[in-house]
């Protein structure tokens, strides 16, 4: 009888791990409203969007501490860390012209 309680309750306990699912985490989300808006984004490297394209539709990413390069022809460019958390957050700049 020992044994069948045993096997019961690992039965229930697999049960109740199958049933329970991990809450899903929702996406850290970037914004970016910049000047000039055909500005680059680049996220860890990677070119995401142009200003333009991420002010209407922010890009989905990870939640966490991200390198962010905004760039754009005949200006300087900027380079952010940011801990981005679930959610969108906005970054509005406007980049500083190369003088001539």
């Amino acid at each position: 009888m020992g044994a069948v309680k045993g096997g019961a309750l690992l039965l229930v306990a697999l049960l109740a791990g199958c049933g329970a699912a991990a809450p899903a985490r929702e996406p850290a989300q970037l914004r970016v409203v910049a000047e000039p808006d055909n500005a680059s984004v680049y996220v860890d490297d990677r070119f995401v969007a142009t200003a333009r394209r991420l002010s209407r539709r922010p890009e989905a990413l990870r939640p966490g501490v991200h390198h962010v390069t905004i760039a754009a022809p005949g200006h300087f460019p900027h380079d952010l860390e940011l801990d981005l958390p679930a959610g969108v957050t906005t970054v509005e700049i406007s980049l500083r012209p190369i003088p001539p």
